[in-house]
């Protein structure tokens, strides 16, 4: 009797479906921001991992992001994403996500760090159906706490690289 239920219990073992879901996925692709207090414009990469710890409910991104402006100014933002995923077809995410943001800035002569905070729209689109390889497009607002309480608009896309 021992025998034929371990028998039974592995075949319910061998019949279960493997779950094929990534698992993460890498984002990497370019940016470009505007500010809405003065109007300068950045151009730069941007590199970004995520992964899902709660199925159809939560994703977490972790990314980075190098701007540069005329004047030779630079401005890293590192950012931790909370996203709510929507499928919308086996092609076709949707995902809306906020969270904080370090900001450094570094003029000539003058370095800064702040804190920031971050809301996004994230599209992502897998043209095989698979979710192997893809790519995504995603607006983003940033609201910096930082004196002048700079605003800007922005917006990365790019390869998905799905991690097995």
């Amino acid at each position: 009797m021992l025998l034929a239920s371990l028998i039974l219990c592995s075949e319910r073992a061998f019949a279960q479906t493997v779950d094929k879901d990534p698992v993460a996925i890498v984002e990497l692709g370019g940016a470009a921001g505007w500010s809405l207090n003065n109007g300068g414009a950045s151009f730069g990469a941007d590199a970004a991992v995520e992964f899902t710890p709660i199925e159809n409910w939560l994703e977490i991104e972790t990314g980075v992001t190098p701007l540069f402006r005329r004047h030779h100014s630079t401005e890293w933002d590192s950012d931790l994403l909370f996203k709510k995923p929507w499928t919308l077809s086996n092609k076709a995410e949707l995902m809306a996500g906020i969270g904080p943001e370090w900001v450094h800035t570094r003029e000539p002569g003058v370095a800064a760090n702040s804190i920031a905070g971050e809301a996004v729209l994230d599209f992502m689109f897998w043209p095989g159906g698979k979710h192997k390889f893809g790519w995504f497009l995603e607006p983003s607002y940033d609201y910096n706490l930082a004196r002048g309480h700079e605003r800007s608009f922005g917006i990365s896309g790019g390869l998905l690289i799905a991690i097995p």
